[in-house]
């Protein structure tokens, strides 16, 4: 242990700093999406327009997350994770070839993708049961 070196601190420093990047840069994304309805409401209210009780629940539920639907996100990121599991197989396989050894670890980082990808999928299927029809009326209904 005492000859870690300089490349893993790097590659320890590298990791967290992107973790750290990553924090950031969903809290700003929040920020920015409050100031953009605040900047709407404060030019309605400059250019004379009634802001009545129906217009400002609009335009607050529309980025809120209220209307989420995540069997959406649970699919489509299923469809992300699922080729990758498949092409990370044919990488084992064809990386078999040459290096016997790297065959096995290989397949079993494309099973454990495959499984997520499944596990997603079953996700937005339990996801798509639990949405009720209402939620897509009242989302309707607001963008009208």
């Amino acid at each position: 242990m005492d000859h870690i070196g300089l490349g893993a601190g790097l590659a320890a420093l590298a990791f967290w700093g992107f973790v750290a990047a990553v924090s950031v840069a969903g809290i700003w994304d929040g920020v920015r999406k409050r100031e953009a309805q605040h900047e709407t409401l404060r030019r309605l209210a400059e250019s004379g327009q009634p802001i009545d009780k129906e217009v400002m629940d609009k335009l607050l539920m529309l980025n809120s997350g209220r209307f989420k639907r995540y069997d959406i996100d649970f699919k489509v990121t299923a469809l992300w994770i699922l080729p990758v599991a498949i092409g990370l197989a044919v990488m084992a396989l064809v990386l078999g070839m040459g290096v016997p050894q790297a065959k096995m670890p290989v397949l079993g980082a494309a099973a454990l993708l495959a499984c997520l990808g499944l596990g997603f999928l079953l996700a937005s299927s339990i996801a798509k049961r639990w949405n009720t029809g209402d939620d897509d009326s009242d989302r309707d209904q607001l963008m009208d």
